[in-house]
């Protein structure tokens, strides 16, 4: 039998939606319908932080304990009026292939993504220009990563160091949880060289692992995980993603990519401290306002290291 579908006014689009009944969170009863209106209402605060950078997305069109995809190509499915990037892909070993990321830059570009059970959104370090062509990267990003036995709390007190570092390098970090287990370090950066933040991050997680070896380790080798945080600092690579602030995860509740203040980080002393499901985000959001919104205004060039 055909779900239930109305036609909704969104800005200057018509848009079908469809299932709004579905759970896509069987746990809480969290339905297609409520995470349609999470987007709309974190819309404001969500899209300055997507705005002309392809997206991927990760979709899970029978809800979070029915599987899911990443799809990053939407030429075949999406209307004529989703704007595209159309980017060459490939190399080691693949053939290149031209990709149509979709750019979700509006309100009714987000609601038609929400509306593909398009629960996690994930994004590039750089933007896209008019021409589709590829800018530098104008964000540097560490990712914390928890191994078997460490948590949030470890990835906190990992969290606190590199603040620290980064200041001293005249950087402005940003902080937000991952919305899973661990949790992101945003700063602005100027760089003519894709290469440059990528480098530049490494260096900094090997000096943490250097120093703090029971604590940090820098390299993804399993048997080097437990107890310890993963400083990932392979999402500055130019062909990876990250998850988007105040995105959706496809976890057992529906938790979401949560900007924190410094004084959360340095006071988180428990699991459940940095958890933060999408009503508790919109009432964050209407409190503290966007903690991520001088990312892009706090822009400095990548300090020398080595």
């Amino acid at each position: 039998m055909a779900g239930s579908r109305i036609t909704v006014q969104v800005g200057e689009r018509q848009l079908t939606l469809s299932n709004l009944e579905k759970v896509l969170y069987p746990r809480h009863g969290f339905t297609k319908g409520e995470v349609l209106d999470y987007y709309t209402r974190i819309a404001p605060v969500l899209l300055p932080h997507i705005r002309d950078r392809a997206m991927t997305f990760v979709r899970f069109p029978n809800g979070v304990t029915g599987g899911s995809f990443y799809e990053k190509d939407v030429s075949r499915h999406a209307p004529d009026w989703i704007r595209t990037a159309r980017l060459t892909v490939g190399g080691r070993g693949k053939e290149p292939e031209i990709v149509a990321y979709p750019l979700i830059n509006d309100l009714p570009e987000l609601v038609w993504a929400a509306n593909l059970a398009a629960l996690e959104l994930h994004v590039h370090q750089w933007t896209v220009g008019p021409g589709d062509e590829r800018g530098t990267p104008d964000r540097l990003v560490f990712d914390l990563d928890p191994g078997p036995g460490a948590t949030v709390v470890d990835c906190c007190r990992v969290a606190e160091r590199l603040y620290d570092v980064l200041v001293e390098d005249g950087l402005t970090p940003v902080a937000k949880t991952s919305g899973s287990k661990g949790m992101q370090l945003y700063a602005g950066v100027v760089t003519t060289d894709g290469g440059e933040p990528s480098r530049y991050a490494k260096a900094l997680a090997e000096r943490l692992a250097a120093e703090t070896p029971d604590l940090v380790v820098a390299r993804m080798t399993k048997n080097l995980r437990p107890g310890k945080v993963l400083i990932d600092w392979s999402q500055n690579n130019p062909v990876k993603t990250t998850v988007a602030p105040y995105s959706l995860r496809g976890r057992d509740e529906p938790t979401a990519s949560t900007p924190v203040t410094w004084d959360e980080v340095r006071a988180c002393r428990h699991v459940t401290h940095l958890r933060f499901t999408a009503g508790e985000v919109l009432a964050r959001v209407e409190e503290l306002g966007d903690l991520f919104a001088d990312l892009d205004r706090t822009r400095v060039p990548i300090p020398a290291f080595g």
